[in-house]
């Protein structure tokens, strides 16, 4: 329901009646539905402006799901009966995730990479849930279409079967996810992901490298290079397909090995670092946009990493613009020093500040007051100048 706040310039007055505001009433209605009929973006555009409802709930925490406009387990499997390729991109903010639902990405991961890319850390292990789930709720405030899936933090789900399962619910329950992604295909792991599908959760699982076990891979290497690497990737993918896992990631794994992945398999796979056979594709929302290098990606930067745009490049310019505007006075300038008092309005502020015997500020504001005027007067330069 829309509530309407009509603001009378005269509450008092003998029309401020219940005849009155039904007729006022009607007429916003009547002209309401000529705008609709003309336009549906005035339309809703007249609603905001009559109603007292905020735009955006930002800070209530993360909004209510709307199921025919959220994307979901069936649109990707439909997707993938229909050989659509899936999109994914990670996202840690409110803002990143405002980005991704423009744009209109399938699956919006709020990923453990927040540890380098966002955190400063060189690997994904710092992090912790009380921190992810801060990513998460801020994610899921800003995206509303895509499909939201939140990382098990590593440490929050490898010792027992209930472990993952109460940490599971913690990512829905308090970040607002739709589903959660594991990393690793050990009889643990498949036997976590297991009892997560079956507390009635969604899980996507993570197969080839995989970050939160680099302690034993012995770094940030490809896998499934050799014959028995590259089968125990296709099996480990078909056991998290067997726990119910809806997808599976591969991360820096050779083509071939990806696409006997993705034809073993009855669900989609994401790959990232594993060529084009896949059924869709995810990347890091920094790497992506070419913001910045984190410190991993500072020694070593993924042969796999696209830069669509240098978005990093833009944010140092407009920063160093920025910082000499600030030096050299020309800003803030006219155009952006919008708060005005009025010319008696000065006078009497500096008798009152004169009163209480601070002759120095009355001098600050008076000078103020006149470099101001000059400015804003036709051919008065700006405050950099005087």
């Amino acid at each position: 329901m829309i509530h309407y706040k009509f603001n009378n310039p005269n509450p008092t007055s003998p029309h401020n009646n219940t005849k009155t505001k039904k007729m006022t009433t009607l007429a916003f209605l009547s002209k309401a539905k000529t705008l609709k009929t003309n336009s549906n973006s005035n339309f809703f555009t007249l609603l905001r402006c009559m109603s007292n409802v905020p735009e955006n709930t930002v800070y209530g925490g993360p909004k209510n799901q709307n199921p025919n406009q959220r994307v979901t387990l069936t649109h990707l499997r439909q997707k993938h009966r229909k050989a659509q390729p899936i999109t994914v991109v990670t996202a840690y903010d409110y803002p990143s995730a405002v980005h991704l639902d423009t744009a209109g990405i399938d699956v919006c991961l709020v990923g453990d990479s927040a540890s380098m890319v966002v955190h400063g850390h060189d690997t994904t292990l710092p992090i912790s849930l009380d921190e992810m789930l801060v990513h998460c709720r801020a994610v899921a405030r800003g995206a509303q279409r895509p499909l939201l899936v939140g990382d098990l933090p590593f440490g929050t789900y490898e010792s027992s079967t209930s472990q993952a399962v109460d940490t599971a619910v913690r990512v829905l329950k308090e970040g607002g996810m739709d589903a959660i992604k594991l990393e690793g295909g050990s009889p643990s792991r498949i036997s976590a992901a297991k009892a997560i599908v079956e507390a009635g959760i969604a899980v996507m699982g993570h197969v080839g490298l995989t970050p939160q076990a680099i302690s034993v891979l012995g770094g940030f290497r490809p896998q499934g290079k050799n014959v028995a690497s590259a089968v125990k990737v296709v099996e480990t993918a078909m056991a998290l397909q067997e726990a119910g896992c809806f997808s599976v990631v591969l991360e820096c794994v050779p083509p071939p090995v990806a696409a006997a992945a993705t034809s073993a398999l009855r669900i989609p796979t994401i790959g990232i670092g594993a060529g084009p056979f896949c059924s869709g594709q995810v990347l890091v929302y920094h790497d992506l946009l070419g913001m910045l290098q984190h410190p991993h990606h500072a020694k070593v930067t993924p042969k796999f990493c696209k830069q669509f745009a240098r978005v990093g490049d833009v944010i140092n310019k407009a920063l160093l613009e920025y910082r000499e505007e600030v030096t050299n006075g020309s800003f803030p300038g006219p155009v952006h020093s919008p708060y005005k008092i009025g010319g008696s309005d000065v006078k009497d502020f500096l008798n009152e500040l004169q009163k209480l015997g601070l002759e120095k500020a009355a001098s600050a504001a008076a000078e103020a007051a006149e470099k101001t005027s000059k400015a804003e007067s036709p051919g008065g330069g700006s405050p950099a100048s005087d």
